[in-house]
């Protein structure tokens, strides 16, 4: 199917095309008429399909005459389904015209919102910020879905770019036409906008506003300074707003705040009465008053008030909780457009402010970007990561010839932003300047609101299970119908009153399909997450554990999560003759120079609260050169106007030993931080000793990112030979560089100039080699996962060899395993893009086959034999920057390439989550584990993310340890599987308790009876419910085995388990009803039943045999199923170890036999219960009832134990079925990798490396 894409004007339909001459495939972009919706946030995550409707009177009017006939019934299912309310009371119309709008996303669900109107003093384009032309033109770039005429007009766009449009085709038109068609497509003509300027149409979904946009004719969403922004206009147009300016704008973005509603406790208890669950209780309810069964229906009352409370209860304060936790409002301080400052409150604030941050630090209340000094900040509640950050101004860069103006990317320039939400420790600046901030967004629009969004509306769990309840809960509704139809012939053939007909035909509603069956369904998920409390581990979303019963594939973060957090200095690595020295264990032994200097002085650390703080691997680094750091206030020095930072030796000696102070300074001072940024695995600063007559340079980073940036000729020659050798080993390396600058660079020239300047030509200076450990719990836990089948794969932002390295440290990597590394490269002006597949172990000796394989575009040259392993032994590994080709310009390969990879390096946190995006589209179901920092993306869009870290931040993941270690991810996916199991087994027994009540009922009203009133609440409240409740009490089996529990209701093993029960429940109930007819002793006439037009009904004839007959073997019934339900291993421990369980069972054993057997007609039990004595008055008859009971329960048990869960039957079923095709995708990519035997296509070339060695590479082009 060909997808659709449109605005408020037009339809595009996106279709594979070429031209004659050309091979090269387009997709064509069709432009059709059609006006009424478009799409928002095209491509992304949160695509969105947007529909305008428009009220209709004649579809209103019917639907207030279809409410007046249905007594409020159509407005009750409106309520449910917004959307049918939408269709039936409006039709569809422009988007410009619409007064509601239609939203649907990719998980098929729909919203209704209303579109509002605002009259505005000033026209709306003055108030929203100025974007770059770039910018614009970008946006008209992506406008191509626009009604140009009748005829459809081809579009062709180049894959990958929109703003590349290589030319127009259309089919019926002249070159005039054609050219109205584009300007059609970059915007219509004014006189068709018809739009006041100074209104303000929007709607609100989910927290965020999109408006109107006049030009492009569709709803986009509500932007700050976040896109578009100039980095320049930071420090040239934003000088402050005037209160009438920001009063204006208030008008438009609304006050600044993150406002979570509480609903009182009336509000919820409506919300709560109109749930559909509720209607059909309360439909119930009135149903059992009308037929006098007060007693149960009282009951039920009771249990729906007693839960009802504690949910309006637990519900409220949640609300309340995250409504404290998010609300902040305070007083700030802004500067106005005058240069003066005033005092606000932080809700008046809007984008295009310029607050002014207190020395002291505060907590922000909106997303900034700070322009002058520097800022020390915890950004803990948004990363989950507690060491202090230090924020630097946005930079300003000079324009260059020839290149666009750089903008504002709240990603990529996070090292210059305040994000709401975050606390500022303390304030850096220079001189008697002010530390000023751009507000760029504000309320919900912030990243801090973006996570909490994240909180009130999740993503839907697509779990088969749930959708599959449904579906059986809509067959057992079919099944009532059928006993309604047949309930209404056998009451008309017995001359029943037409209220009594209508009362047992509702009543079979009720019985087919049990009210309580949703919250039986629970119960499995509650203990579940009790259980894992008690281990540490706490779920937010209880939905999620049964999903982790499925769970086949678990990605891991390496630093922090694998590995200890911390790191040790195991040493420095000089050089001398280009080469490198043998590493110094001790860094405090080495000579002074800039390598020293270099480890003293690139870093972010600072003095908080007297005690010094930072990044850990900064902290290990500088301590180990004995140096003391200094920041103003603490001690004067003479760099304090023009630096927050000084550094100097332990003592007043020179670094020299000649003493010459020209050469050797004792206080360095740190003139400008160039922040580690993950894109550019990097940091620099810019320092200045006492004294001296010109700044130098030193820089930090990976080795290979700073070896890219250092003049070829300092690089040592056995770069690549030392460097793997320690990546290899599990060491992180760091490597340090050094330049001096000119002395004509000034101070002020220092803050302007771009980072990329700064950090070139570089003189390499040496290695810093760290050791990250694993934890304790790492290698066992892995291998764990690894016998139970789960696949392990690592997920890290680290070296790709240091991630190896770790991975085979972990037994991730078994030692059998070759590694082959796929790297992919962009394709650049003079080369298109190209793989090389490099084994991990080469050797030279080898000779290889090599065979080409032509084809029309490229040559494909592969090694069918060879030293790398055709089949299961191999795996892959790649970094982020291969990852994104792969995703870009090799898609067909990408599904081969997931399947087999095991480590991911380099990854950033937007790769880390399309990572676990593309293991689902294998059809995986996927787990992640992440210490919080940087993997807030990936835990989230996983079908479990467990955090180890306890910060704010791990709101956003389902599962939250406070163990720091993986050991908690074996202990959820147990608990998973045994809540998945129990909600099997409670499914299906409240799936069968409604089927053998049906039974009985029909049976019954076969002569015009019917269970009592305290019959059904024995069944109802004293079996049913206690069984429910108490069968979700087994503990997760300790072990985890290969096989997953069936996650479908559907499976073939299930609904086989679910007829045959069904199929026993009634042949017993027949044959106990049919017995009783040939007993002797039993007498037909006084129980005949008489025509209910002498007034007679079914509830006078309760009290007979074969209600009693009936009663006794359904109750039996159940408690047998119940035990037959309640699986033991090996998913959950035995069914002995569930005491209360067991004790139950015995309970209701002893209760319905004594029922049975005790022949007194005045016992208590008998009595209420209206037991019919003649039944036991013999006791041969309950005797021949014990024994089919007997035969009963051990069919039943059997066919759980021995047939259902039997590898034979399945093996039977899978045969019966010809299943030829795995169902997941992920077999069916692992099939082909196996039958494929030139799979990875390798190539031996010619093309030496570093060290003259020859490696085998693939180019595919």
């Amino acid at each position: 199917m060909e997808p659709l894409y449109s605005t408020a004007t037009g339809v595009i339909r996106v279709s594979d095309g070429h031209t004659d001459n050309d091979n090269r495939r387009y997709p064509y972009v069709k432009l059709t008429p059609a006006a009424d919706f478009g799409t928002l946030y095209h491509g992304e995550e949160d695509e969105l399909l947007i529909t305008g409707y428009r009220r209709s009177l004649p579809k209103t009017i019917l639907s207030a005459i279809l409410s007046i006939v249905s007594l409020g019934f159509l407005q009750l299912v409106f309520y449910w389904k917004p959307i049918w309310r939408l269709r039936g009371t409006s039709r569809r119309c422009l988007l410009s015209e619409a007064t509601q709008v239609l939203l649907q996303n990719k998980f098929f669900e729909g919203f209704v919102e209303d579109v509002k109107t605002r009259p505005l003093l000033q026209p709306l384009t003055s108030l929203l910020p100025k974007r770059a032309p770039s910018h614009d033109a970008r946006l008209v770039g992506s406008l191509v879905h626009y009604s140009i005429s009748e005829q459809s007009v081809d579009i062709p766009v180049a894959t990958g770019d929109a703003e590349r449009y290589q030319r127009w085709r259309t089919s019926s038109s002249g070159d005039s036409e054609l050219e109205d068609d584009r300007k059609a497509l970059i915007g219509p003509p004014k006189e068709q906008i018809g739009e006041d300027e100074h209104s303000y149409r929007f709607f609100e979904h989910k927290k965020v506003v999109y408006h109107w946009h006049v030009e492009r004719a569709t709803f986009v969403p509500l932007r700050g300074l976040e896109e578009g922004t100039l980095l320049t206009q930071f420090h040239e147009d934003f000088k402050g707003y005037s209160k009438e300016d920001q009063s204006l704008r208030q008008e438009v973005y609304g006050p600044n705040e993150i406002y979570i509603k509480v609903k009182s406790y009336f509000g919820l208890f409506v919300q709560e009465i109109l749930n559909p669950f509720y209607i059909f209780q309360v439909f119930s309810l009135t149903l059992w008053f009308l037929e006098d069964y007060y007693y149960y229906a009282i009951c039920i009352i009771v249990i729906l008030q007693v839960s009802m409370v504690i949910s309006l209860y637990e519900t409220k304060k949640q609300s309340i909780t995250l409504r404290d936790m998010v609300a902040h409002s305070s007083q700030v301080t802004v500067l106005r457009q005058s240069g003066l400052t005033e005092s606000i409150d932080s809700r008046q604030l809007v984008p295009g402010d310029v607050v002014v941050i207190p020395r002291k630090g505060c907590m922000m209340s909106c997303d900034a970007a700070l322009i002058s000094g520097n800022c020390i900040v915890n950004e803990s509640m948004l990363t989950g990561e507690s060491v202090p950050i230090t924020k630097t101004p946005v930079p300003n860069p000079p324009p260059e010839e020839g290149a666009p103006m750089p903008c504002f990317d709240p990603e990529q320039h996070k090292r210059h932003t305040l994000f709401g939400g975050t606390h500022i420790i303390q304030t850096r600046s220079y001189g008697p300047d002010l530390v000023k901030a751009v507000v760029i967004r504000t309320g919900f629009n912030t990243m801090k609101g973006d996570l909490v969004r994240s909180i009130l509306y999740p993503k839907p769990v697509g779990f088969v299970f749930y959708r599959d309840s449904m579906k059986f809960i809509g067959l057992l509704f079919l099944l009532a119908m059928f006993g309604i139809i047949y309930s209404v012939v056998i009451l008309i053939h017995l001359e029943a009153c037409d209220i009594d007909i209508i009362y047992k035909a509702l009543d079979i509603l009720t019985i087919a399909v049990p009210p309580s069956l949703p919250a039986a369904m629970t119960v499995g998920t509650i203990y579940a997450q009790a259980r894992l409390k008690k281990q540490g581990i706490f779920c937010i979303s209880p939905l999620r554990i049964n999903v982790c019963g499925k769970l086949k594939l678990i990605c891991f973060d390496k630093t922090g999560t694998l590995t200890e957090d911390g790191l040790d200095l195991w040493g420095v690595v000089s050089l001398q003759d280009q080469h490198f020295l043998p590493a110094i264990q001790r860094p405090s032994e080495l000579s002074p120079g800039h390598l020293v200097t270099a480890m003293a002085t690139c870093h972010s650390l600072t003095i908080i609260d007297g005690k010094l703080s930072g990044d850990p691997l900064d902290l290990i680094m500088f301590e180990s050169t004995n140096w003391v750091l200094e920041e103003p206030n603490l001690e004067n020095n003479e760099l304090d106007t023009i630096a927050p930072t000084v550094v100097r030796p332990p003592t007043g000696e020179t670094m020299y030993p000649s003493g010459d102070s020209r050469l050797s300074p004792q206080e360095i001072g740190i003139v400008r931080q160039f922040p580690f940024a993950s894109a550019l695995q990097r940091m620099s600063v810019v320092v200045r000793a006492l004294d001296a007559d010109h700044m130098d340079v030193y820089a930090k980073g990976s080795p290979e990112m700073i070896a890219s940036l250092c003049n070829k000729n300092t690089i040592p020659l056995d770069f690549h030979d030392v460097l793997g050798g320690y990546t290899q080993e599990g060491f992180r390396v760091l490597a340090l560089a050094w330049r001096s600058l000119d002395p004509k660079v000034s101070w002020h020239h220092v803050h302007k100039v771009a980072r990329r300047d700064i950090e070139s030509n570089l003189t390499f200076l040496g290695l810093l080699v760290m050791r990250n450990t694993l934890k304790s719990a790492t290698s066992r836990v892995i291998k764990e996962l690894q016998s139970a089948n789960i696949r392990t794969v690592m997920v890290t932002g680290d070296n790709m060899l240091t991630a190896i390295s770790v991975a085979r440290e972990c037994r991730m990597v078994q030692a059998s395993c070759k590694v082959i590394t796929v790297n992919a490269t962009a394709p650049s002006s003079d080369a298109p893009a190209r793989i090389r597949w490099i084994p991990d172990d080469r050797d030279d000796s080898d000779i290889f086959n090599v065979r080409v394989i032509k084809s029309a575009n490229s040559t494909y040259q592969s090694m069918p034999n060879g030293d790398v392993p055709q089949g299961p032994d191999y795996c892959f590994a790649l970094n982020g920057d291969s990852f994104r080709v792969l995703c870009n310009h090799f898609p067909e390969l990408l599904p081969k390439v997931v399947q087999r990879g095991t480590v991911f390096a380099r990854m950033s946190p937007d790769q880390k989550a399309q990572l676990v995006e593309e293991l689902q589209k294998l059809s995986y179901c996927v787990g992640m584990c992440g210490d919080g920092a940087n993997d807030c993306g990936a835990l989230k869009t996983a079908h479990a993310g467990i955090s180890l870290s306890e910060m704010e931040a791990s709101v956003a993941s389902p599962f939250t340890s406070r163990v720091p270690d993986i050991s908690c991810v074996p202990v959820v996916i147990k608990e998973g599987r045994a809540a998945l199991v129990t909600s099997f087994g409670v499914f299906k027994f409240m799936a069968l308790y409604s089927i053998i009540q049906f039974v009985s009922v029909v049976i019954l009203y076969w002569i015009n009876s019917n269970l009592g009133d305290l019959q059904f609440l024995y069944v109802d409240l004293v079996i049913t419910t206690t069984v429910a409740i108490l069968m979700g009490h087994n503990g997760a089996y300790p072990r985890l085995v290969k096989r997953r529990p069936p996650g479908s209701l559907f499976s073939l093993p299930i609904m086989l388990s679910i007829l045959l029960q069904v199929t026993l429940v009634a042949l017993f109930q027949i044959t106990a009803y049919v017995s009783l007819h040939y007993q002797p002793w039993f007498d037909y006439t006084p129980h005949t039943p008489e025509p209910c037009s002498s007034g007679s009904s079914a509830d006078d004839n309760v009290f007979c045999p074969e209600n009693t007959v009936v009663f006794i073997m359904s109750s039996f019934q159940y408690i047998v199923l119940a035990a037959a339900f309640s699986k033991g291993p090996p998913y959950r421990l035995p069914i002995w170890r569930n005491y209360l369980f067991i004790l139950d069972l015995i309970f209701l054993t002893i209760a319905t036999s004594l029922l049975l057997l005790i022949p007194a007609r005045g016992a208590f039990l008998s009595d209420v219960l209206q037991i019919d004595i003649t039944v036991n008055r013999h006791i041969q008859y309950p005797l021949f009832i014990v024994c089919l009971v007997a035969l009963y329960s051990i069919l039943a048990l059997t066919l759980e134990t021995f047939i259902v869960d039997s590898d034979i039957l399945k093996s039977c079923l899978r045969r019966l079925r010809c299943k030829r095709r795995p169902k997941n995708k992920f077999k069916l990519v692992e099939k082909e990798l196996l039958a494929d035997p030139t799979w990875p296509p390798l190539e031996r070339c010619g093309s030496p490396n570093e060290g003259n060695q020859t490696e085998l590479v693939d180019e595919i082009t």
